[in-house]
């Protein structure tokens, strides 16, 4: 093997990354308490012990299946009359990548019945949503920035049930110039608090 060509995966790289596989999509389907270890083996088709064996726990595995970093983008460098559009766009982005939106199904549809998944959530919101907002959120109310993120995520995450998890049928029919035309004026006012003129 010369130095430019790829190390090759070892067989444990490849049974992790077959358990994960499995995980993702079964964690994706029934949630948390939905999906079990000996579920998650049978799938993998491998013993239940390995998936022990590679995890520890079943929370380790969610917690590694669940893996979530929404790359927001970072709101105080762009035009103030773009921010609803760009963040509605992110979600698509992000909903409907084969990378990370098993990742979002898995923590939504897992948050609602179990609380060790909404903790997972509320991190995401905590670290990864709040931050963003802050950093173009009025400065001399630090409560601003948690009202504003929170405003965000619900209007977020209940396009998310309703498209991805529900799948409504008028809500999954919207094509994204829809979704963008009609959910970025509102994430628009919900962050800087006005409505692009």
């Amino acid at each position: 093997m010369t130095e430019n060509q790829p190390k090759k995966p070892s067989k444990s790289d490849r049974t992790r990354a077959q358990i994960l596989k499995a995980a993702r999509l079964l964690f994706a389907e029934h949630g948390y308490d939905g999906a079990s270890i000996r579920d998650v083996a049978a799938h993998a088709s491998i013993d239940p012990a390995m998936v022990i064996r590679y995890f520890r726990s079943k929370d380790e595995l969610f917690a590694r299946a669940a893996v979530i970093d929404l790359q927001l983008p970072a709101l105080r460098v762009l035009d103030r009359n773009a921010v609803g559009e760009t963040l509605i766009r992110r979600f698509l982005e992000i909903w409907e990548s084969p990378a990370s939106g098993p990742g979002m199904a898995i923590l939504l549809r897992s948050a609602t019945s179990n609380e060790f998944a909404a903790e997972k959530l509320r991190d995401v919101f905590g670290n990864q949503v709040r931050p963003v907002v802050a950093a173009v959120a009025d400065p001399a109310d630090p409560a601003d920035a948690g009202r504003r993120a929170g405003l965000v995520s619900s209007q977020l995450l209940g396009l998310a049930m309703c498209r991805y998890l529900l799948r409504l049928p008028p809500v999954v029919a919207l094509s994204h110039d829809e979704i963008i035309q009609n959910i970025g004026p509102t994430l628009q006012r919900y962050v800087v608090g006005e409505d692009v003129s």
